[in-house]
């Protein structure tokens, strides 16, 4: 039987962290959309306040969310306020949605290690939102780069593991 268990992140446009962490060991479904805004049933044109995130559901025999984590902080820029390549707004900063208190911890401990080895240019801006509710975002929007391999993104992995 699979423990499966969902992690919310924002790192820049949703379509590129769905590209890579789809194919992810232990990642068992993505699906991207809107967290952490003003309004309800926010829109790819009106979702003021919300980030562009990613609803991850993983399988906890496969992948741990300090996994999940590691992988996040290694495929966007997390030193960068409100912006990844050439998107720039609060839509874009890097957010995590913490669920519990296990989450809240894990992401302390990740951030520490990613500020304290050094590898990106400045500390991470990396915040720590409480997880509301996730808005799935239009189908035109889920997997993307799949159905666009050309289409643009700005995530990659840059690191090997910080752990």
């Amino acid at each position: 039987m699979k423990k499966l268990k969902k992690a919310y992140l924002a790192g820049g446009c949703f379509w590129g962290m769905e590209d890579l962490f789809r194919v992810r060991p232990g990642v068992i479904h993505t699906e991207v959309g809107y967290i952490g805004g003003e309004n309800e049933n926010p829109t790819y044109h009106n979702h003021p306040g919300h980030a562009e995130g990613i609803e991850i559901t993983y399988d906890l025999d496969k992948t741990s969310y300090l996994e999940l984590l590691d992988y996040f902080f290694r495929m966007h820029d997390p030193t960068t306020v409100d912006s990844q390549g050439n998107d720039i707004g609060s839509s874009y900063r890097s957010a995590i949605f913490i669920q519990d208190d296990h989450e809240k911890e894990v992401a302390n401990e990740i951030i520490t290690i990613v500020d304290d080895s050094g590898r990106w240019r400045g500390k991470a801006v990396t915040t720590l939102e409480p997880y509301t509710k996730f808005w799935s975002a239009e189908e035109e929007h889920q997997n993307y780069l799949v159905k666009n391999p050309n289409g643009y993104t700005c995530h990659f992995e840059r690191f090997d593991t910080f752990l």
